[in-house]
């Protein structure tokens, strides 16, 4: 178990062996999350954590819902013009 201190300016040393097993390296930046007894550091990503709600109604289709069938056929029809145009 490691310990640390929280200085004057609410600043708080993450010990070298924790940061290493993480990785975390100069300029990291980390998500602060109150977990009620304490806090948890993770991480931030370089993008916002989304679902497929968000990202699918952003597409503004509003035609007939495709079969996956459909779908994989128009890929394949996709990749193949894409290497019978390149010849």
């Amino acid at each position: 178990m490691e310990i640390t201190k929280l200085s004057s300016k609410g600043q708080v040393i993450i010990p070298k062996p924790v940061r290493t097993a993480h990785d975390w390296k100069i300029g990291q930046e980390l998500v602060v999350i109150d977990m009620g007894d304490g806090i948890l550091l993770r991480p931030r990503t370089p993008f916002e954590t989304t679902n497929i709600g968000d990202v699918a109604s952003c597409l503004k289709y509003s035609g007939k819902a495709k079969s996956l069938d459909e779908m994989e056929d128009a890929i394949r029809e996709g990749i193949s013009e894409k290497h019978d145009g390149s010849d």
